[in-house]
């Protein structure tokens, strides 16, 4: 994944170098979460490398909606700016959803929106990766095990897209049901926050491409993913260095393709 995400960052920073103007993105946070900041120092290190404007307007928990919507409404008519996103979790008396839908349709690069011209991120970032290594989507069998709107529910609508035979699984699914379609399964996908979920218990195809989208602390201190490491079979995405790195990947391509739009 790592080599993919190399080439591809290349291939966009080259592009990037000879448009007129950068594409833009401004991110809005408020508070600090550990997890937030993280991201938001890798989507900066990112926008920076491939050339982007990037603003990262931060606001004290103890902000309102309406300067909130101020802002959202401000960076929405600047022509610099392509793309904005309102960084999650949002402090419990702030409303995300919306908040959320102040952010116009061709500048939601997260994705998130009901109609988005975009594919959210993770997802996308998922099955970029997948047809770039030549997986045989048409026909085959996936399970997507999780059912949230960031990942699970737009992935499964991703690889329905890709001709492929998908099962959403979650956690009023029995246990006998969870092997018989993960026995069966090409493909599967894992996005629950439940460290090494996937474990012995379940058989797998030796043939069967495993994707890690869960990031965990353990008790070790160390990231570890919703699967359990070593399984047998053709491939298993890492964690850290994985699924994370697809997601800002997939975030600045819908970055520059919201710039594009914007040029026509």
């Amino acid at each position: 994944m790592k080599e993919y995400v190399a080439r591809r960052k290349g291939e966009l920073k080259a592009e990037v170098a000879l448009l007129d103007r950068k594409p833009g993105l401004t991110v809005v946070q408020v508070g600090h979460d550990a997890g937030s900041d993280s991201y938001i120092r890798g989507k900066k290190k990112d926008a920076e490398e491939l050339g982007f404007l990037f603003r990262h307007l931060w606001f004290d928990e103890t902000v309102g909606e309406k300067a909130l919507e101020e802002t959202i409404f401000h960076e929405a008519n600047d022509p610099l700016i392509d793309g904005i996103i309102v960084q999650l979790p949002l402090p419990k008396k702030l409303d995300e959803k919306a908040i959320g839908r102040l952010i116009p349709l061709d500048k939601d690069v997260d994705g998130f929106l009901f109609d988005s011209p975009f594919d959210p991120c993770t997802p996308k970032g998922i099955v970029d990766y997948l047809s770039a290594v030549g997986f045989p989507f048409d026909g085959k069998n996936a399970v997507v095990i999780g059912r949230s709107d960031i990942v699970g529910k737009p992935l499964a609508r991703l690889l329905t897209r890709k001709n492929m035979n998908v099962t959403l699984l979650h956690s009023h699914t029995s246990e006998e049901d969870k092997k018989f379609y993960l026995g069966h399964a090409d493909l599967v996908a894992v996005a629950i926050g439940r460290e090494g979920y996937l474990d012995g218990r379940f058989p797998l195809k030796k043939e069967a491409f495993l994707i890690d989208v869960g990031i965990n602390r353990g008790a070790d201190g160390k990231l570890h993913g919703d699967i359990l490491p070593g399984r047998d079979v053709a491939y298993q995405s890492p964690v850290p260095g994985g699924v994370g790195l697809l997601t800002r990947l997939s975030l600045m391509e819908n970055v520059y393709q919201a710039y594009k739009e914007h040029r026509k």
